[in-house]
């Protein structure tokens, strides 16, 4: 009689134990790349704290010798009081708004069709045409300032919204970002509404925009932020008060009104400034995800 095959039994292989050393120096690295960011958040917010904080002592107090972080005496209210009474907070913001949205809007108009030619259309010179965004980029404010304002005076068009807004309406960054961005999109979907008998211009706005929302959220915070923060061009072009934008209004305010009153400045400061940040916590998702999809780290 034959006997039955012994079949082998499975034997479980042992798990590999990480060495102490190893899981050490994992929780070392860990701990020090955490250290390094954390004292870069605290490096950038420092200064936006202190300025919240000043913006709410008491003016002997911001000169004292002795630190104290938080106020012995409460003064935000005066301080913030005197900066809405002494000057229009609430036009400069405004203004801003204006400015920035006007700048956005035709720049993403103008940006989007360009990008998507460098990215999608087949025509002779497209790789020139490309460079020359690539150069764009090193041009600043400062090289075209004095024909552009020599231009807008003989028209007369000085201490106007179109006078701070015009310099900015083609932004070659925009192009540069949307491009990247159109690069990723499919081709097999273009080719499919072509077929669909779609035009370009149908293609660009009702299939290739919805899905570059990302891209244009990022470039929206980029753009809002420079400008609602630019004082170089508004300085050169405006000279009314009412037209002023933040950081030019926050110039006025500083040599005519506060002198040294830095409680009142500082609170006039944390006024314009909470818009950017509401700004930025409203599109912070999409501002991650236009950075992370189009490539620029």
């Amino acid at each position: 009689m034959a006997t039955p095959l012994a079949l082998p039994v499975p034997t479980r292989e042992p798990r590999a134990v990480t060495p102490l050393s190893v899981l050490a120096r994992r929780i070392a690295s860990l701990l020090l790349v955490h250290a390094v960011l954390i004292a870069g958040a605290v490096v950038i917010l420092l200064p936006f704290v202190w300025m919240v904080i000043t913006s709410i002592k008491s003016p002997p107090e911001i000169f004292a010798v002795d630190f104290s972080l938080w106020p012995k005496h409460f003064s935000g209210a005066e301080n913030y009081g005197h900066a809405l009474a002494k000057v229009p907070l609430v036009r400069f913001a405004l203004n801003g708004i204006i400015v920035c949205l006007g700048i956005l809007v035709v720049q993403v108009l103008v940006a989007v069709p360009c990008a998507y030619a460098l990215a999608k259309l087949r025509f002779p010179g497209r790789n020139a045409l490309f460079t020359l965004v690539l150069l764009g980029l090193c041009i600043p404010i400062q090289v075209p300032a004095l024909p552009l304002y020599m231009g807008l005076a003989k028209v007369g068009m000085l201490n106007t919204y179109f006078a701070i807004m015009m310099p900015f309406f083609l932004s070659v960054f925009a192009i540069f970002l949307f491009r990247q961005f159109f690069k990723g999109y499919p081709d097999e979907i273009i080719q499919a509404a072509r077929l669909d008998g779609m035009s370009e211009f149908e293609i660009v706005w009702r299939i290739v925009v919805p899905s570059a929302w990302p891209a244009i959220a990022a470039f929206a915070v980029f753009s809002f932020v420079a400008h609602w923060n630019d004082l170089y061009w508004p300085l050169i072009v405006i000279s009314d008060t009412n037209l002023a934008t933040p950081p030019l209004g926050m110039m006025f305010f500083a040599d005519a009104e506060s002198g040294s009153n830095y409680g009142a400045l500082t609170a006039a400061a944390t006024m314009l400034t909470a818009p950017l940040v509401l700004a930025f916590l409203f599109a912070r998702r999409r501002f991650i995800d236009g950075i992370t999809m189009t490539g620029i780290k």
